[in-house]
């Protein structure tokens, strides 16, 4: 997979952006007092997990066979932990900022179009995953609640190729609904389903290790 030198330059920019951010962080909590301490924690948290996001986008691209054109990339990760350690609005942040990178990097020929359409797909699963979570943190209603965003992200992304691909590609309708069950449908479930897999099997680590860092 060829990548492009600027991509990687975008992908250490983001990395270097984390490092000082967390650690403007780290001082502030040694300056601050025990109320101080959730804000220091969102602050590193969120910022180490927007550039990993950013990361992955960008190094991580494998295509779907059936139709290469769409491409798989595990960004959605790091914003799913985030959304469950910090609720559905900061997931929503995040998934703006992500949107808008990605629109004007390795998907810069899908313009606003492209950003519209990853922020509606992945703003869709957040939204869903986050608020389920929330409202009572357990490993039976994580799994409903990624089970759930992985559906909506999905049929999402059936509404919004229904909408903008016609546009995007200057392709009939009608052959995007010839698309949708050997196509798009498949990619978007295998795409959300991986996603939030991983989600799974990452997040009580991830979150072990944030609380390990800042109690």
């Amino acid at each position: 997979m060829n990548i492009a030198k600027e991509h990687i330059i975008i992908a250490v920019i983001a990395g270097v952006i984390a490092a000082a951010l967390t650690v403007v962080a780290l001082v502030l909590k040694l300056r601050r007092k025990e109320p101080g301490k959730v804000s220091v924690k969102k602050i590193t948290t969120l910022s180490v997990m927007s550039a990993l996001s950013i990361v992955l986008m960008i190094l991580i691209r494998i295509p779907f066979p059936p139709a290469p054109f769409l491409e798989y990339d595990p960004a959605d990760i790091p914003i799913l932990i985030s959304t469950f350690l910090f609720g559905p609005w900061w997931g929503l942040i995040m998934t703006a900022a992500v949107s808008v990178i990605q629109g004007v990097t390795v998907s810069s020929s899908s313009g606003i179009i492209g950003i519209v359409m990853h922020f509606a797909a992945t703003g869709g699963f957040v939204a869903v995953a986050g608020l389920i979570y929330t409202r009572g943190k357990n490993i039976k209603r994580a799994i409903i609640a990624l089970a759930a965003g992985t559906l909506v992200q999905t049929a999402l992304m059936v509404v919004m190729n229904l909408i903008f691909t016609p546009l995007f590609m200057n392709t009939p309708a009608e052959a995007v609904i010839e698309m949708l069950i050997p196509v798009i449908i498949p990619f978007n479930l295998l795409k959300a389903g991986v996603n939030a897999i991983l989600t799974f099997v990452v997040y009580k680590l991830v979150s072990r290790s944030v609380s390990a860092l800042f109690d």
